[in-house]
């Protein structure tokens, strides 16, 4: 008897790096980025109702709409259609991870969205379907679909899984705003550099941390190019960089017991109301 009721992960992202490459002839950029999950994570429960009940989707952020514009709901229509099926679900999104914080949160929630369903109806699809499915949604959701970091190209959805162990100590800190990834990218040809922000790529064992995005980002919203200064001031930052297309700065730590001391200090010197997390990546499965 097949499960009546399962919880799927869906794990937060960051870029180690990220690269613009060019625009391409349909609007989107051509990239090179790798890719991590992170311990940050949304919880997407999926129990099947009978068939003449209306599906539903509800969430612990009463802010994040539940049209059929949600990636969740779009992700089960897209799979509904190419089974030629309808799947009766009641759905709860327990969210975590902020919107508009360039972490993947919907993306993510999408990804986990395809995966349950898969796991939930024995439909058996392998990777590649799900691939494939994924990359109608969004950019990013084919990533969610490997359980591993991942280096990307194209316009996101040419994932290259590979091998990486290392679990990186993190500090996350986003403000009381956030930003849209389209128009990140739609306005980075035309951004200037802030004199004395560092641009340049950071130098990490793992490669060379450097986002493409920050360009356009910090000379709009200058308080995360402030931030990422001080951030880099901080004797418990190893790398600070903006998290995709923002609002999210990522630090990676020093040393994951310096995290809380710096977690501290930041709250003190930019007011309480900061977001932040600390956690990890996660490594190869």
């Amino acid at each position: 008897m097949l499960n009546r009721k399962i919880e799927v992960t869906a794990p937060a992202k960051t870029n180690l790096w990220l690269r613009i490459l060019g625009q391409r002839e349909d609007g989107f950029h051509d990239i090179d980025t790798r890719m991590v999950a992170l311990s940050l994570a949304d919880r997407l429960t999926l129990e099947v109702i009978p068939e003449a009940q209306e599906t539903s989707l509800s969430c612990s952020d009463k802010t994040l709409g539940m049209g059929e514009d949600n990636l969740v709901l779009r992700a089960l229509r897209l799979i509904e259609e190419h089974c030629d099926r309808r799947f009766a679900l009641r759905m709860h999104l327990d969210k975590k991870i902020p919107i508009a914080a360039g972490l993947g949160g919907g993306s993510s929630d999408a990804a986990a969205l395809l995966k349950g369903v898969n796991q939930l109806f024995n439909l058996k699809f392998d990777q590649k379907v799900l691939s494939d499915l994924a990359a109608g949604i969004g950019s990013d959701v084919p990533f969610f679909i490997h359980d591993s970091p991942c280096d990307c190209s194209g316009r996101g959805e040419i994932v290259n899984p590979l091998e990486f162990k290392q679990e990186l100590p993190i500090l996350l800190v986003k403000p009381g705003f956030g930003v849209s990834a389209a128009w990140a990218y739609q306005n980075r040809a035309a951004s200037i550099e802030i004199p004395g922000v560092v641009y340049a790529p950071q130098l990490c064992a793992w490669g060379e941390m450097v986002n493409d995005l920050e360009r356009p980002v910090f000379e709009k919203f200058i308080f995360l190019a402030r931030l990422k200064m001080w951030l880099l001031d901080q004797v418990e930052t190893h790398v600070a960089l903006l998290s995709g297309s923002g609002s999210t700065l990522l630090v990676i730590l020093a040393a994951a017991d310096g995290g809380e001391r710096l977690q501290a200090r930041m709250k003190e010197r930019f007011g309480g109301t900061m977001w932040s997390y600390l956690g990890h990546t996660l490594g190869s499965v």
